[in-house]
């Protein structure tokens, strides 16, 4: 994916400001930055669903060049929140994300697709269980279970950890990476600048719409940038066995 010259008005104020990035498969790409920084509605327009000024390209075609079924087959989006008003089962809601490919010879992978994302999210034992009666947590990985069945070649993920206990974030930015190892390109909004460091291979840093900050983690996470960018006065420590940057509020 490549994207150039990115800009999203909403409610009459500028909230993605000239961004341009890019994503090539094989790696994870996170979005970072505090509340209000933009990084939801960019991740909207990357995927097609919200309107932007600006050029976005998958697979070296433009991005409104793509019927919504053709595109369906190129990338599959995560939102922040997954809303289902039906008692759909577990395994149906996953199931959904094999839409794209009825009729079509992918379709052979249907069954593999499903087992594989449900065991990979951690969810295979709810399988038979309504979407409904789970909790938030248990509805944030089968959500990312849909999305990982779809196999497509870009994956866009909101959040993927928000809702997760340490164990199940760990378990899902594993499943993320690994999808990624196999030739995806990922494109993930992080809070949590600790995931980010161990897991993504470049980040976006973002503060009012626009990039403050982009390469590899240990590149792109000085104190003096983060620091500016979330308001607050942060250290930059390094982890002693793997090196990866630890960051932590400077407090007294």
């Amino acid at each position: 994916m490549k994207a150039t010259g990115i800009e999203v008005d909403l409610g009459g104020r500028r909230v993605v400001d000239g961004v341009d990035l890019h994503a090539t498969p094989g790696e994870v790409v996170a979005l970072l930055g505090p509340n209000g920084a933009g990084k939801s509605t960019l991740l909207a327009a990357l995927a097609g669903d919200l309107p932007a000024r600006g050029t976005v390209e998958i697979a070296g075609r433009d991005l409104r060049a793509y019927k919504p079924l053709e595109l369906a087959r190129q990338r599959a989006v995560l939102p922040q929140k997954a809303a289902l008003s039906f008692p759909f089962t577990v395994g149906e809601v996953v199931r959904m994300g094999r839409a794209p490919w009825l009729g079509r010879p992918e379709s052979d992978e249907d069954e593999e697709a499903v087992a594989e994302a449900l065991r990979l999210t951690d969810t295979t034992e709810f399988t038979n269980r309504p979407f409904t009666a789970l909790s938030g947590g248990e509805q944030a990985r089968v959500a990312l279970a849909r999305v990982l069945t779809q196999r497509t070649p870009l994956l866009l993920l909101d959040e993927p950890t928000a809702a997760l206990d340490l164990r199940h974030q760990e378990l899902v930015m594993t499943a993320v990476a690994d999808r990624a190892r196999s030739g995806t390109a990922v494109i993930v909004v992080l809070h949590d600048l600790g995931l980010a460091a161990a897991y993504a291979d470049r980040v976006y840093v973002l503060a009012a719409g626009q990039i403050r900050g982009d390469g590899p983690p240990t590149d792109v996470f000085t104190e003096s940038l983060l620091s500016d960018t979330y308001r607050h006065d942060l250290e930059v420590l390094h982890h002693p066995r793997t090196g990866t940057p630890l960051v932590l509020p400077r407090r007294q």
